[in-house]
């Protein structure tokens, strides 16, 4: 709907007299018998140039220092609230040895950082017999974002999910099976270096 030069000249004083879109709205259709949504309405402003009195003045959070020091009489003001940042992002690792239990996260030299170049360049090795053994599925399994299958160094052999919210899901062979440290430490070593071969 388009509207006429003296229409757009009453919405242009109406902003100006400090309207929000809703009061533009409200006003359109009262006085012009025009209906317009919300967001029409938005665009009308925009396509107009023109600029709310209301909004919200934009900061600068770069520079903060300005606020404090530009006062006049040399006070300085309360400074304004910086949220805080939102909490770190728990890596695939990190999610795993919560599922499994093992470390407590902040164990980031478990896995020298040597190994895990070298294990990453190398071409894949056949595992260490008793070792255990991570695939990963060209097919993905319905509900995850990989999956693969493990068999643990004592021979228990298992399927394995990481779904969209990170969480790991494991179903062996054999019921209310747990496997140990060191194979949960290997199976989390195999896993990461597995994807990274696959590019995750």
């Amino acid at each position: 709907m388009t509207l006429t030069t003296e229409q757009k000249q009453t919405v242009s004083s109406w902003v100006e007299a400090g309207d929000n879109l809703s009061a533009v709205q409200r006003k359109l259709a009262e006085q012009f018998k025009i209906s317009m949504t919300y967001m029409d309405v938005r665009f009308l402003v925009d396509d107009l140039g023109l600029e709310l009195k209301n909004a919200a003045p934009k900061i600068d959070a770069s520079d903060l220092s300005k606020s404090a020091s530009a006062k006049p009489g040399g006070g300085a003001s309360p400074s304004p609230r910086v949220p805080a940042p939102p909490p770190a992002k728990k890596g695939f690792i990190d999610k795993l040895k919560e599922k499994v239990g093992v470390g407590s996260g902040d164990d980031e030299g478990e896995f020298p950082a040597a190994d895990m170049a070298d294990a990453a360049d190398a071409s894949p090795a056949p595992p260490a017999p008793g070792g255990v053994t991570v695939e990963l599925d060209r097919i993905v399994r319905p509900g995850a974002v990989v999956s693969g299958t493990v068999t643990f160094s004592d021979g228990v052999t298992g399927k394995w999910a990481l779904d969209q919210a990170g969480r790991l899901m494991l179903d062996t062979s054999t019921p209310g099976y747990k496997p140990t440290p060191v194979d949960v430490q290997d199976f989390q070593r195999e896993l990461s270096m597995q994807l990274q071969r696959h590019g995750f």
